[in-house]
């Protein structure tokens, strides 16, 4: 149809600029007099305005038409997923749309499927921190939690931990939603709750496909929580995540989801606990000093490192150039907490004592807290002070 050749084009166009532009989500927002179409880059949102409003309903009709949804009902929220070929690669598109007072808005999760899974040494973990966590892929059972808010680049670290561990002699069996990258050699199993094919049913029939690798996407309900203890108190290696803000907390939330403590303490060998901070521009990074508000925050936040002199707080700042698209960042990079459960852990998890727990998991050995992670990173030039500081809970200076 002739008439739909703008609207095809456009959109060709948005896909083509967001791909280029390295984003994860893209936004259609119609609003009474304009349509705002946003693009999330290295997790900021950016913006461009059209004040042709009728594109945006033939934007959003066109998105579910390539996703086969209901295109005459505009008054429920729809979600879908499709294939599209941008400048050469292969992008998976997850559609989420809903009803607001001036039409639907439409989000689009991009999903590039001809990236490469990285290798844990890719993701910017710190080498003490990658010893410790191949040393605990190496375990023949056990569960390892990966840990973290949503989009803080728990699939990436998994899928690293999947590239570790994906030989001949290992059975590695994957319940996912949504698959997001295919590997040779495991067996990838979609879950789809609208035919009762969800996580904990998923999970309970792999264990009949003798793995000695389970990885369960998400530990998301009390029952996908008790398969996951058990079948990694029963010789399974098992590899979850858990939205939670440290590694600490993820012990309490199983416990939450009425995980017995004994099971706890018998399975779990180690949480790591992630986020992402967006990486300084080469190009137009500079040299900044402290004021003295910001250095009473830094020496607060590293009260029990000593290893630290005035000379080790210099940080550089974001200035911005045509490289970084004038944001004075360019890609993103992880910041890490490594938590092993080591004695005295246990026998706390085991008495039921919470704040026993807490007291021992802050002293175990190679522990170190995601926000001193996250300064390190700045000290060294690799991030901004302000994006460490986010980590730690200060939003604003």
């Amino acid at each position: 149809d002739d008439s739909d050749a703008p609207v095809v084009r456009l959109l060709q166009t948005i896909f083509e600029d967001a791909v280029l532009a390295r984003a994860s989500d893209v936004h259609i927002e119609p609003e009474e007099t304009v349509i705002r179409i946003r693009r999330r880059v290295d997790g900021v949102l950016s913006e461009t305005v059209m004040r042709e409003t009728r594109v945006g309903a033939a934007l959003v009709l066109r998105l579910k038409l390539m996703c086969g949804l209901n295109i005459s009902e505009k008054r429920l929220p729809q979600d879908g997923r499709f294939n599209i070929l941008v400048n050469g690669r292969s992008i998976d598109v997850r559609l989420a749309t809903l009803p607001t007072q001036f039409g639907e808005t439409a989000v689009l999760r991009l999903l590039d499927q001809s990236q490469q899974v990285l290798n844990l040494s890719d993701t910017g973990m710190p080498p003490e921190i990658e010893v410790r966590f191949k040393q605990a892929l190496a375990q023949p059972h056990g569960m390892i939690l990966v840990t973290g808010p949503t989009g803080s680049g728990k699939t990436t670290t998994l899928y690293g931990a999947l590239k570790f561990l994906n030989k001949p002699e290992l059975k590695i069996v994957t319940v996912e939603d949504p698959i997001e990258y295919r590997m040779s050699r495991l067996t990838q199993i979609q879950v789809n709750p609208k035919i009762g094919l969800d996580f904990a049913s998923v999970a309970r029939a792999s264990l009949r496909h003798d793995p000695d690798v389970l990885l369960v996407g998400e530990m998301r309900d009390e029952e996908t929580v008790d398969i996951g203890l058990r079948s990694a108190m029963t010789g399974h290696l098992v590899l979850s995540t858990l939205h939670t803000n440290d590694a600490i907390s993820s012990a309490l939330r199983l416990m939450d989801m009425k995980a017995e403590p004994y099971m706890i303490a018998g399975s779990i060998y180690g949480v790591l606990a992630q986020r992402l901070v967006r990486r300084l521009c080469e190009q137009c990074a500079q040299e900044t000093h402290l004021d003295e508000h910001e250095k009473v925050l830094v020496e607060e936040l590293l009260k029990n490192d000593n290893g630290l002199s005035d000379e080790d707080l210099s940080f550089k700042a974001p200035q911005g150039c045509p490289a970084c698209s004038n944001t004075g960042y360019k890609g993103r990079v992880g910041v890490f907490e490594w938590l092993e459960l080591d004695e005295p852990c246990l026998e706390a998890l085991r008495q039921n004592e919470t704040r026993t727990f807490i007291q021992h998991a802050r002293q175990a050995k190679h522990y170190q807290p995601l926000a001193v992670s996250a300064l390190h990173l700045a000290m060294n030039g690799v991030t901004s002070l302000e994006e460490a500081l986010k980590v730690a809970g200060y939003a604003e200076l």
